[in-house]
């Protein structure tokens, strides 16, 4: 089914982070616009009405999640609730640890978090991964265990590469250290199972197809938190959040729950399909573990080949896709994800695979593939080398 949001023509693959909205999250969003517009803190029967689609919101996360409503709070986005989880965890722990330990392929939101949070005297302890992207539990235990430490993170799954990550081991290292866990699910929850290994829980509702703008944080009861900013009612979302947008992220979340075994075999079938036959390119290096993934996302890297130039020319062939290493404006730097796994850091395609993927669409685009990599190796100059 072609998402009504796509043009006609076109293919959109780059659902990684920002998927296109899916159907029963638009319907819940245009119903809060008429029920909870008003100001959810007001005690009039409109913030009444408001206070409760956000309630209910909370109850059905926290149901998909395995938390206690009370735990969960929304957000203005995923990247404020990384930031704001770092910072307020550490800010409780200063007199526990000053070091905060990340594995080496987080999002870069949580890195930069943890430099600017880290109490003062600490620092960023950072556990390198192998060539699949993956931290070894023993390791990231170790650097837990070694003392003065206020937090650690570790993401459940890499949405760049797909690669999954030892959570639960982890999390029995930093248990028994007395370390919390900061786990980043923004892009597992919704298209994998994220069990209750977890301290801090961050979740992306973009990711799974209900509006941007919002975002979600779980805290067990267990875990101290201390708000680092101004004083708010709300510190995890000063000045509140949009109800419409938190309304229709709980309702697409319990939508995708409810066929996630369906779609996780669909689209890892996809994946394994797309793996195997970009592997017949010549010099493509498919990264990520083949099997110890998520079901949706699969990256390559072309030797030979500029990633901006190749996402160029997929999009004049109808197709949009990301690009891990692609640099940018902004910072002129490759992936660091790709880079700390030691593979191609260049000529990279990621696609991230929605529910409304078909396999036609799949296999459109792997016709197309070889020959967007032959032109722009032509525009280089580099072919048959």
């Amino acid at each position: 089914m072609t998402h009504p949001t796509v043009p006609a023509g076109r293919t959109h693959l780059d659902n990684g982070g920002r998927a296109p909205w899916h159907p029963l999250a638009r319907t819940a969003f245009l119903q809060a616009l008429d029920d909870g517009w008003a100001d959810p803190r007001r005690l009039h029967t409109e913030g009444r009405r408001a206070a409760a689609l956000l309630d209910g919101a909370r109850e059905a996360v926290a149901g998909v999640l395995g938390a206690r409503t009370e735990e969960v709070r929304f957000t203005p986005s995923h990247t404020a609730s990384l930031h704001a989880a770092v910072a307020h965890v550490t800010q409780a722990r200063r007199r526990h640890g000053s070091d905060v330990v990340v594995g080496a392929v987080e999002r870069a939101a949580v890195l930069h978090a943890a430099d600017r949070s880290a109490p003062p005297g600490g620092r960023r302890v950072t556990v390198p991964v192998d060539h699949h992207g993956r931290v070894d539990a023993d390791a990231f235990a170790a650097a837990v265990s070694a003392g003065d430490v206020a937090l650690a993170a570790l993401q459940h799954a890499n949405g760049e590469v797909g690669t999954t990550q030892p959570v639960d081991a982890v999390h029995e290292a930093t248990r028994a250290a007395g370390v919390p866990l900061l786990v980043d699910a923004g892009a597992s929850v919704g298209h994998a199972v994220v069990g209750p290994a977890w301290d801090v829980l961050a979740a992306d509702p973009a990711d799974w197809g209900a509006p941007a703008g919002v975002g979600i944080v779980a805290v067990r009861h267990r875990t101290r938190t201390v708000p680092t900013g101004p004083e708010d009612p709300e510190p995890w979302a000063p000045g509140g959040v949009s109800v419409p947008a938190a309304f229709a992220a709980a309702v697409a979340l319990q939508a995708v729950n409810e066929d996630r075994s369906h779609e996780d075999a669909r689209r890892r079938s996809l994946v394994e399909d797309v793996r195997a036959r970009v592997a017949q390119i010549p010099d493509v290096e498919v990264v990520g573990d083949p099997s110890g993934r998520l079901p949706h996302v699969v990256t390559f890297s072309f030797l030979y080949v500029d990633g901006e130039a190749l996402v160029s020319e997929l999009d004049r062939a109808g197709f949009a896709v990301g690009s891990g290493s692609a640099c940018t404006a902004s910072t002129l730097e490759p992936s660091h994800v790709l880079a700390a796994m030691g593979v191609l850091t260049h000529g990279n395609v990621r696609i991230a695979l929605d529910r409304s993927t078909t396999s036609a669409d799949v296999e459109r685009f792997l016709d197309v593939l070889p020959g967007a990599v032959a032109t722009v190796r032509d525009m280089l100059g580099v072919q048959g080398l």
